[in-house]
């Protein structure tokens, strides 16, 4: 399962917007360090399912009238506050919790309305651009700070006849995270000396920083647009960056409202509708908050993290069927399964995905949208639906 992990700093709303998108009980409070031991819980991602295309909507627990909802972990840490990466804080426990995470998003308070450390201040006081460039550049120091810890073991290699630097690299990253593959195109964008013995702290942080940024891509959910200075959102859009204009308090707000039925959403509408059973004041506050969602196409929480999954990470949603005629299983359930895989996934990752069986013992797979069969190396697109034709 993916993992996505919510940064920031204390205060800044992560652990409601973990709230929001999980419905799982946390500590929220107006002051730091609410969260001490790291929060993980099963969110979803959404997306358009197949059987929009068939006259009848399919039967999947997690499909809600063709909005298909995929889980991914969601893991929501300790803040962060400046000098994390030497341990203040809560810092170092913050920043290990990053290690098995696929993406991040750092979650910012747009309002300006909690200073550097997560502190209350008031509305518009503190520069929210700050916290982007600060949430970085901790974990770039963090992970330098464990290259150099551990870089005595890649100059022993070194002196071996067969020693391969992409290789020792790789051995001492695969703990973040970073694949042979990355650590070769890392290598090959960065002027280093051949000697790892003649490396420099720059060479070791301009490894890290690359590092860093092809194995835990970071999206910005610029939090409380409710609340924020509209300049303060629009500057932030305006970044050479990925930004969505999120309200946690607003998303966890309509979750429990449609659960107890005085609106009509699901997570990720732009829009709700206000059911008969609402007093003078909740109709007064949900109307408030379909204004803000007019305003910036939703709540955010749902963009956050689809954006994290299907645009940072560049995956897609595939679905195993057994009956390619039925796009069921093998009791007549219709589009049960779904699995995110990376762009260029073949029927064959789907396979093992699906179980190691039955990728050890894959023959071929099936279009069941055409009826057509495909080859093992055919690239996998969004929605496929795959019969997948295995001995085990």
């Amino acid at each position: 399962m993916l993992s996505i992990a919510l940064a920031g700093k204390p205060n800044a709303g992560k652990s409601t917007f973990y709230t929001a998108a999980t419905m799982a009980e946390v500590d929220v409070a107006n002051y730091p360090f609410t969260t001490i031991d790291a929060n993980r819980g099963v969110s979803y991602v959404r997306t358009d399912c197949p059987c929009l295309e068939r006259d009848e909507r399919c039967n999947a627990d997690d499909c809600e009238d063709g909005k298909r909802y995929v889980p991914i972990e969601l893991i929501d840490v300790a803040g962060l506050v400046p000098g994390a990466h030497e341990g203040k804080g809560l810092g170092n426990q913050f920043l290990d919790e990053l290690t098995n995470a696929d993406v991040i998003i750092n979650v910012i308070d747009a309002s300006g309305g909690t200073n550097a450390k997560g502190e209350p201040v008031d509305i518009g006081e503190h520069d929210p651009l700050e916290d982007i460039d600060f949430v970085e550049e901790e974990m770039d120091l963090w992970l330098a700070d464990i290259v150099a810890r551990n870089w005595e073991s890649v100059e022993r290699k070194s002196r071996s006849p067969d020693f391969d630097i992409d290789e020792a690299l790789a051995d001492m990253l695969s703990g973040f995270g970073a694949s042979p593959t990355q650590i070769a195109t890392v290598l090959r964008d960065l002027d280093y000396p051949e000697d790892p013995i003649q490396w420099e702290d720059e060479h070791r942080e301009a490894l890290a920083r690359d590092v860093r940024q092809r194995t835990k891509p970071i999206v910005v959910a610029a939090n409380k647009i409710d609340v924020a200075p509209q300049e303060n959102v629009e500057e932030l859009l305006e970044l050479d960056k990925p930004v969505i204009p999120t309200t946690a308090e607003g998303e966890l707000a309509l979750r429990r409202a449609a659960d107890n039925d005085l609106v009509d959403y699901d997570p990720g509408d732009e829009a709700l509708e206000i059911g008969d059973g609402v007093s003078d004041a909740q109709r007064e506050a949900l109307e408030g908050l379909a204004d803000t969602m007019a305003e910036w196409d939703g709540t955010g929480v749902q963009s956050a993290l689809d954006y994290a999954v299907y645009d940072l990470l560049d995956h897609l949603t595939a679905y195993p069927v057994e009956d390619a005629a039925k796009w069921s299983d093998g009791s007549g359930n219709v589009l049960p399964d779904a699995f995110l895989l990376p762009d260029g996934a073949t029927p064959v990752d789907l396979a093992y995905t699906v179980h190691s069986d039955i990728g050890d013992g894959y023959l071929h797979a099936v279009d069941a949208k055409s009826g057509r069969d495909v080859g093992e190396d055919y690239e996998l697109t969004e929605g496929d639906v795959i019969k997948i034709v295995s001995t085990n």
